[in-house]
C-alpha cells in the first residue's frame, strides 16, 4: 500500500506540473480549461489518494474539513476565477500562479474531505461525500454549458490557438470542462455511493 501511494503521489504531482506548464503558455481557454480540470479532476484526487491516512492526509490533520463544505469552497474558487475581470488577473504571471494554486488546493481539499468521509463509520458522512462530488459535477457542467454556449467571447484577452477563432476556442474550452470535470466528479460521486450501498448491504 505505501508503495502505491507513492506511485500515485507521483503521478499527481507530474499532472500538476503539466498542468501549470500548459496554463503558462497561454494556449486559450482550450488551455486554461485543460490546466484547470488536470488540477482539480485528476491531479487532485491523485495526490488526495497518495496522502490518504498519511501524517500529511488534510482530512487527518484537520478533522473539521467537511466534503460540502470543501464543495461550496471550489464553487466559490471555480466561478469566482471565472469571472472576466479574475481572467485579466490571471494573464499576468503573478495573478496566473495564485489562480492555479488556489484550483489545486480547493481540489485537493474537496477529495481529501470526500476520502476522509469514505473511510468513516458515520453513514451520513459518506453521504455527504457522495452529495458534495454530484454537487460539483452540477456546478461544473453548468459553468462548462454557459462558458460553451456564450454567442460571443467572454475573455478577449485570450489568444486562440492557431486555426481557431475566440469564440471557437471558447466553445471547446467549455467542452473540455464538461467531458473531464464533470466525469471526474460523477464517476467518484458514483462510486462513492456504491460503497455507501456496499456497506449498507453488510450491516446485519
Amino acid at each position: 500500500m505505501p508503495l502505491m501511494r507513492g506511485a500515485l503521489l507521483g503521478c499527481g504531482l507530474v499532472l500538476v506540473v503539466g498542468a501549470w506548464t500548459t496554463a503558462a503558455t497561454h494556449m486559450g481557454m482550450v488551455g486554461h480549461m485543460t490546466a484547470h480540470m488536470l488540477s482539480v479532476a485528476v491531479a487532485a484526487p491523485l495526490i488526495a489518494l497518495g496522502l490518504r491516512g498519511g501524517r500529511f492526509d488534510p482530512a487527518r490533520r484537520w478533522p473539521w474539513l467537511r466534503p460540502l463544505g470543501a464543495s461550496l469552497v471550489e464553487l466559490v474558487v471555480v466561478w469566482g476565477w471565472h469571472l472576466p475581470i479574475a481572467r485579466r488577473i490571471a494573464q499576468h504571471p503573478a495573478g496566473l500562479a495564485i489562480e492555479q494554486a488556489s484550483f489545486l488546493l480547493a481540489g485537493l481539499a474537496l477529495w481529501s474531505a470526500v476520502l476522509g468521509a469514505a473511510g468513516s463509520s458515520v453513514p451520513e458522512r459518506r453521504a455527504a461525500g457522495v452529495g458534495a462530488l454530484l454537487l460539483t459535477s452540477m456546478h461544473m457542467t453548468l459553468l462548462g454549458v454557459l462558458i460553451g454556449l456564450a454567442p460571443q467571447p467572454l475573455y478577449p484577452q485570450h489568444h486562440a490557438i492557431h486555426g481557431l477563432t475566440p469564440l471557437e476556442d471558447q466553445q471547446l474550452g467549455g467542452v473540455v470542462m464538461l467531458v473531464v470535470g464533470t466525469g471526474s466528479y460523477v464517476l467518484g460521486g458514483l462510486a462513492m455511493l456504491a460503497t455507501l450501498l456496499a456497506r449498507r448491504e453488510e450491516r446485519p
